[in-house]
């Protein structure tokens, strides 16, 4: 069993934890806890992942509300003393309101539910989630969301851009109008990561495509060097 503990916040609607936890759990054998969106306890943890699904609140805009949450506190604290984040879709809008990473996703642009597998282009190999590509690697990953374009102001895309804050592009083009294409990002310290695809839906073997895998394996890879 793998040493990496990771945690998993629940929020009322997410659906996509339990997916989270069969690969973290199920496949990599990594000790990993399930976090009532109403706790503050973090401790322990090395990676805290805020999955996709729906959280309280969307009615207004996708994360305003789950921001709030006494989890979040201790996200941030728990980011502050060198722990890491992950926030897969919803997980990533949640992570935009409450200033962790910077713009907004806002309603796709054709204003549907998209559901399908994308090509994504792997801007930078040299973080802890993406240690495990080859270098150049373009992969496919399932997407499911209505509020995933990514957006924001000219300079702050000019900061994401000058400071390699973009991590995974859609490629060869963006579904949904994301802004520069961008379908993940990170904090300036690469230690939060927001992601509009799933890559916990591309990693059992029975599954159609494992795309997602090596991102998992990287995390282990990275935080056991």
């Amino acid at each position: 069993m793998s040493s990496v503990k990771f945690g998993i916040v629940v929020f009322p609607g997410s659906n996509c934890d339990r997916d989270v936890a069969w690969v973290t759990r199920g496949l990599l054998g990594c000790p990993t806890r399930l976090i009532w969106y109403a706790e503050r306890d973090l401790s322990g943890l090395d990676v805290v992942v805020l999955p996709g699904g729906f959280s309280y609140g969307d009615y207004l805009r996708c994360g305003a509300i789950a921001r709030f949450a006494p989890v979040m506190g201790s996200l941030q604290e728990h980011v502050a003393r060198g722990g890491y984040v992950l926030g897969i879709c919803n997980g990533f809008q949640i992570l935009t309101e409450a200033g962790l990473l910077p713009g907004a996703l806002v309603r796709n642009a054709n204003l549907h539910f998209i559901c399908d597998r994308v090509g994504l282009r792997i801007e930078r190999q040299d973080l802890l989630w993406t240690g495990a590509y080859p270098a150049g690697a373009t992969i496919t990953l399932p997407i499911a969301h209505g509020e995933g374009r990514y957006t924001c102001d000219p300079d702050t895309l000019k900061q994401l851009q000058d400071q390699g804050q973009i991590v995974f592009r859609y490629d060869p083009v963006s579904p949904n109008g994301s802004l520069d294409q961008i379908a993940g990002l990170c904090s300036p310290s690469g230690r939060v990561l927001g992601l509009m695809p799933h890559p916990e839906r591309a990693a059992d073997p029975d599954l159609p495509g494992q795309d997602g895998i090596p991102l998992w394996q990287s995390i282990l890879q990275g935080l056991a060097a």
